[in-house]
């Protein structure tokens, strides 16, 4: 089926259950960020492959909706599809609530699948659509419904992630969330987000492409934690090793039943805004709800000391693939094909070489000229480029490690350029540079200082519609809550001594061409004086940056030293694991300017 009539399919079956506006978002019943391809309803029903965006059907019309990463890539995937695309956060673009409350009738109906979206979502839902007297039906999987070929739930077993990298077992961490459940007057705590679990549980597993989690949910009490979970994933070893730490293994669909069991007299805490408004409805209406951000986000997103010590060597690791692969590539093009498949096909084989890899933090992004304007481009056999002795070409990607997870971006000079790529190089190169160097008061949230990042660019009227950094997961997801750097007012967590963040700015011109440079740093304590103790940033990322693309005159005599400093230290930590030959070409690629 076209796009057009998978959506006139969809339609029909609206009719049929008296729906006027359908909305498909892009995540699973775990409001995971990347999901498996049997969740993939938004992709389906849009043809737009990006991994944020909600569609709304109506009777009459459609439309998309996803943020700034994604404005182009949508933009093509949609056309000839009759589904407009809305920019997120663009002024006098509404939301796609308020889009459905200004063209639907008074009483109409709003349909979803109650199990993909967040009970928060659904409530704020309501209070918006009750001006209109919309009503909500939450009950129908209508993509289901009408997917055929809809692929089935990955089944693979689960592993262990052993403590030597972890850092704390199982036991040490649920005795942390008892705890604060303690604090919070909690008797059971509802834990949806699969990330968590896998950090909670010290599980691993292979149910998202990239991402190794499990799809499972979680309750503990004081006594015990049952983990709800197909069976099948779990061999009777990791099965009588979670069992002598008191948790209990249970099929995946009894969760509800379980949540319904509990007495009224209870009280469950839970996170409003990643469990799933299915599951929320099933805890009876008579127990109490304490709705907070999940324990473990937290305690997940400071780094222990022995998943900070892990992490340094897993960079050394992927540091090294890394440059195997630029000497690689800067002597090779223009004397062999290459595309921006093949690429990335090259460095995956070289990251899988690396000492205890598991394989890419996220799929490949190689994009050459102007499809590195998307900043989450994806190539394919139809749209790749072939590489040429000019240009840009942009490789933002990553590697999961048993002792980490790593993510970095890396804009390689392939040949002749513009004054205008240079100058854009340059100031990429600046803004990473000013945040790397940022010190500042301990109390500080990501939103107070991604400003330092958009000042070199911001200066010559540029601006780059992302955030500037996230989180990053150990051994887990690529994107980590709750720390991020943005200049989102909703950004208000306070970076904390061990948090992971990545340094990305860029600049992204369609038609032209997509320059980022990334790198991963972990926040730590810097001097404590009577004005507070203040914090500043450890670069974790080794990998040189190309001087070709730099206009040195552009650089102050601190932003220098800064590059001279980072390549020195990139010589020092991968030259020992490299050739003669790789090592000569490191030393080139990060002498002193």
């Amino acid at each position: 089926m076209t796009i057009k009539e998978r959506v006139e399919k969809l339609r029909t079956l609206m009719r049929k259950n008296k729906i006027d506006a359908y909305i498909v978002p892009s995540s699973d019943a775990h409001l995971s960020e990347y999901v498996a391809d049997h969740y993939k309803c938004r992709q389906w029903i849009s043809g737009f492959t990006g991994s944020a965006g909600t569609a709304v059907i109506t009777l009459e019309d459609a439309g998309l909706w996803t943020d700034g990463r994604y404005f182009i890539q949508a933009a093509k995937q949609l056309e000839g599809s009759g589904i407009k695309l809305f920019k997120m956060g663009e002024p006098e673009v509404p939301t796609y609530t308020a889009w459905i409350t200004e063209i639907l009738k008074e009483e109409s109906i709003v349909g979803f699948d109650g199990s993909v979206f967040s009970a928060e979502a659904v409530k704020n839902m309501k209070k918006e659509f009750s001006n209109k007297k919309l009503s909500l039906n939450i009950e129908h999987d209508l993509i289901g419904e009408l997917w055929e070929d809809r692929p089935s739930i990955p089944s693979a077993s689960i592993f262990v992630h052993e403590v030597k990298y972890a850092g704390k077992s199982r036991t040490e961490k649920l005795n942390e969330v008892r705890e604060e459940m303690k604090a919070k007057g909690a008797n059971y705590y509802l834990l949806s987000s699969l990330d968590d679990i896998a950090w909670l549980l010290n599980i691993r597993g292979n149910d998202v492409a990239n991402n190794p989690v499990v799809v499972a949910n979680v309750i503990v009490t004081e006594a015990k934690t049952e983990l709800f979970i197909d069976l099948n994933k779990v061999t009777p070893e990791i099965k009588a090793e979670l069992n002598a730490e008191s948790v209990e293994v249970r099929e995946y669909g009894e969760v509800k039943e379980a949540l319904s069991e509990i007495s009224k007299d209870k009280v469950i805490l839970l996170d409003a805004n990643t469990t799933n408004a299915a599951l929320y409805n099933a805890i009876g209406a008579e127990v109490k709800k304490v709705e907070e951000p999940n324990i473990t986000t937290i305690l997940k997103g400071i780094k222990n000391k022995v998943e900070i010590e892990n992490l340094r060597n897993c960079q050394i690791t992927d540091g090294v693939a890394m440059v195997k692969f630029l000497k690689w590539l800067k002597t090779s093009v223009g004397k062999e094909d290459i595309t921006e498949i093949s690429a990335s096909d090259k460095l995956e084989e070289l990251r899988r070489q690396g000492k205890l890899c598991v394989g890419l933090s996220f799929g490949t992004i190689a994009g050459y000229k102007e499809h590195a304007a998307m900043m989450h481009y994806s190539a394919t056999e139809k749209t790749q480029y072939t590489l040429k002795n000019e240009g840009f070409l942009l490789v933002d990607s990553g590697g999961q490690y048993y002792n980490g997870t790593t993510d970095i971006t890396r804009t390689i000079v392939l040949g002749k350029l513009t004054e205008e790529e240079k100058r854009d190089f340059t100031l990429v190169l600046k803004s990473n540079i000013a945040l790397d160097s940022a010190k500042f008061l301990y109390g500080i949230s990501g939103y107070s200082i991604d400003v330092l990042a958009r000042q070199p660019i911001w200066k010559y009227g540029l601006d780059y519609k992302c955030g500037t950094g996230h989180g990053v997961g150990f051994f887990l997801n690529v994107h980590e809550g709750p720390q991020r750097i943005s200049c989102s007012h909703r950004n208000d967590v306070t970076l904390e001594e061990g948090m992971i963040v990545t340094d990305e700015p860029g600049i992204y011109k369609e038609g032209k061409h997509g320059i980022r440079t990334e790198n991963m740093l972990i926040v730590t304590k810097a001097e404590k004086t009577e004005f507070g103790q203040f914090m500043e940033f450890e670069t974790l990322t080794f990998c040189p940056i190309d001087l070709e693309g730099i206009v040195v005159e552009m650089l102050t005599e601190d932003e220098k030293q800064w590059l001279n400093n980072y390549h020195k230290m990139v010589y020092e930590k991968l030259a020992p694991h490299l050739t003669e030959d790789e090592k000569t070409w490191l030393k080139e690629q990060t002498k002193e300017i």
